[in-house]
């Protein structure tokens, strides 16, 4: 059964914020990393793909984030992970962020990230490659309502 999509939430950590009280920017993309991962592993698989001659791995090419509404320490927020686009070598996930506690719930930001299969060559060289006809079988895209849809 192919995945467009995925959801996890976590709680901000103080660690997280910055003088201001707000979740420091960056930690958006450590956000985006860990649905990614979570994704992955709810169909079984990792962000290292094995079952290969060599294990693949799945190194970002593009990450970008739009910050909407802040988030603070202890603040609950939900990750909504979509499948924009699926290419040959190439997957990009549109990962929705939503304050849901406290509420009322409302969307704090939306970011991107695109990954590339790639193996590694002589020398440390990567080199992308398609997906494995198993990982690929497992990603659909999301539908454009999806995508453009409020949180449900």
């Amino acid at each position: 059964m192919p995945f467009y999509e995925f959801r996890a939430t976590r709680r901000v950590e103080f660690n997280e914020t910055d003088l201001a009280g707000i979740v420091h920017f960056s930690n958006f993309f450590r956000y985006m990393e860990t649905v990614e991962g979570a994704f992955y592993r709810s169909f079984g698989q990792s962000v290292i793909l094995r079952g290969t001659a060599e294990p693949l791995g799945l190194p970002r090419v593009h990450a970008d984030c739009d910050y909407l509404k802040p988030l603070r320490f202890e603040d609950l927020v939900e990750m909504h992970l979509l499948v924009k686009e699926k290419r040959e070598k190439t997957v990009t996930y549109q990962i929705r962020f939503w304050r849901i506690e406290p509420g009322p719930a409302e969307e704090v930001a939306v970011g991107h990230v695109t990954v590339v299969c790639v193996a590694r060559g002589p020398g440390g060289v990567l080199k992308s490659q398609p997906f494995p006809a198993d990982f690929a079988a497992q990603l659909e895209v999301a539908p454009a309502s999806a995508l453009r849809a409020a949180r449900t």
